[in-house]
């Protein structure tokens, strides 16, 4: 993450801010500010039975109208600027999406395209490099670093100590510290190579190598100082020539020149007391670049997930071999709490009987996340322009949400057969509220008639406030606690209420 320095920001307002000035948020009434958001289903369709492709199965649709809602309330309720995300299954983007704005001011939406710095999910790719040059022949990952790079050296006191190794590096278990020895978070001028160079050797390890986890951004912008010397290519010029051309990652790069930073997401910091929110000029990290400088987008770093499902040929773009892709996912250094470890690049933890491998990032208004299932070939990708809300959260809730679906919809024994529902409840769905201004929506999920509760804070599962209604006779339902809810309608069969226990709810003007 980057800190913050007097000359690296500004302050805006917050224009979403202005459609309830008079309503405090989390007072209990909805936070509505308008937010534009587009849809995307990409890549080439999966055709899966009687109902198309995948993405329109009931069961998956009716997953991504959950996960869709959710997400809404919460860029909506905690005034986040933009958001993307894309949920792949095995080799198709399956759904994409844009919430809110890339940048506020100007009123641009964010999209599936909007440019990110990506911040540490460089690294996965500042590791993939190395596996590729491993592949070739051209580097081994229990090499020495300083028979790379005659430079490298750093201080300890521990006796015995071996040399510190390529694959070390990878799983952040070489003992260096975090950073290069220059305050570059703080004033954001970024060593050049020449001086990375000269003040490395000046430093003291934290460790003896092999002994600890210890996260190190210098150790991998050391890799990518390896990366060009045996590639004889810039770090970045090989990322392009090797990684982001063959899978066809055309807003990605690790030196972005001007077009792309054109189409980059306004990076925001914390929203202030007044709704305001700093914002970060662009930077690069220079010789850090390896760790953090790479932009990219979430349809962009869906084509590279598609590469990690992939034991043969993609479409041409098998740029490392099933085996060394399944070498970097598995774990290589355990934590001491067995929940996961390092990966060759990714992080890897063990939750609910599946392994998880990703990684996420965080630099100046940008924070993104990279989470994979490998098993299940289910990936997720949430990118952010703030800094105060975990893109970790919307990747998890959406494999939550729609990865059982997707897993559902393709298996072989499932029934492409859409559930049988009431044509008369179509009548009933729509936005509803009660006198004090809460609000609830009647929809059809999975054949069934639905209530979702509006809830101020928003819950932080997506699958929260969902009630199925249970068919009694007519326009006449019970709840799961047997308690009543009848839609009253007038000649035409429009709601003109509901019946709601024992109070009433009425339907929303548009």
């Amino acid at each position: 993450m980057a800190e913050s320095s007097p000359d690296s920001y500004r302050r805006v307002y917050n224009p979403m801010l202005e459609a309830v000035p008079a309503v405090e948020r989390g007072s209990g009434m909805r936070w509505k500010p308008v937010v534009v958001s587009l849809i995307f289903a990409m890549s080439i369709p999966l055709l899966v039975g009687a109902e198309g492709t995948l993405q329109e199965r009931s069961e998956v649709a009716d997953a991504l109208t959950v996960l869709d809602r959710w997400i809404e309330q919460q860029v909506e309720y905690h005034g986040l600027p933009g958001l993307s995300i894309a949920i792949v299954f095995d080799q198709e983007i399956i759904w994409s999406k844009g919430y809110g704005f890339s940048d506020v001011e100007r009123k641009i939406p964010a999209t599936p395209s909007t440019v990110y710095r990506m911040g540490s999910v460089t690294k996965v790719f500042t590791s993939t490099a190395i596996m590729l040059l491993r592949d070739q022949g051209k580097l081994r990952l229990d090499d020495p670093v300083s028979m790379y790079l005659p430079w490298f050296r750093i201080n300890h006191s521990f006796p015995d100590a071996p040399e510190i190794t390529i694959r070390q590096l990878l799983t952040h278990t070489s003992g260096l510290p975090r950073e290069a020895d220059v305050p570059y978070w703080t004033d954001h001028v970024f060593p050049s190579r020449e001086q990375l160079a000269q003040v490395v050797p000046t430093q003291d390890a934290v460790a003896p190598p092999e002994t600890t986890y210890h996260y190190s951004n210098l150790g991998m912008s050391i890799l990518g100082e390896v990366v060009t010397e045996v590639s004889g290519l810039s770090w970045a010029g090989f990322l392009e020539k090797e990684i982001f051309k063959p899978l066809g990652m055309s807003s990605s790069s690790g030196a972005p020149d001007e077009a792309l930073l054109q189409r980059r997401a306004t990076p925001y910091m914390l929203m202030g007391p007044d709704g305001s929110r700093d914002i970060f000029d662009y930077y690069d990290a220079g010789a850090i670049g390896p760790a953090a400088n790479m932009v990219s987008t979430v349809e962009d770093i869906a084509r590279f997930a598609s590469l990690q499902f992939s034991d043969g040929p993609a479409e041409g773009a098998q740029i490392l071999k099933g085996s060394t892709l399944r070498e970097m996912q598995r774990v290589h250094w355990v934590y001491p709490s067995f929940s996961g470890g390092r990966g060759l690049g990714f992080s890897v933890s063990r939750r609910s009987g599946k392994n998880f491998v990703g990684h996420g990032g965080w630099i100046g208004g940008n924070r993104s996340s990279l989470m994979m299932v490998p098993e299940e070939k289910i990936a997720v990708i949430a990118v952010l322009n703030a800094d105060d809300r975990s893109p970790s959260l919307f990747s998890r809730q959406a494999y939550e949400v729609v990865g059982p679906a997707l897993l559902k919809a393709t298996r072989p024994e499932t029934v492409a057969k859409k559930p049988v529902e009431d044509p008369a409840w179509q009548n009933y769905v729509g936005l509803y509220s009660d006198p004090w201004g809460w609000e609830y929506e009647i929809l059809i999920l999975g054949g069934k008639l639905v209530e979702f509760g509006y809830e101020y804070p928003p819950d932080e599962s997506a699958s929260a406030g969902y009630t199925t209604l249970i068919p009694v006779e007519g326009a006449t339902f019970r709840r799961p606690d047997n308690e009543g809810m009848t839609f009253e309608l007038d000649d035409d069969g429009a709601v003109i209420r509901i019946k709601r226990r024992n109070d009433y709810i009425f339907p929303k003007k548009p």
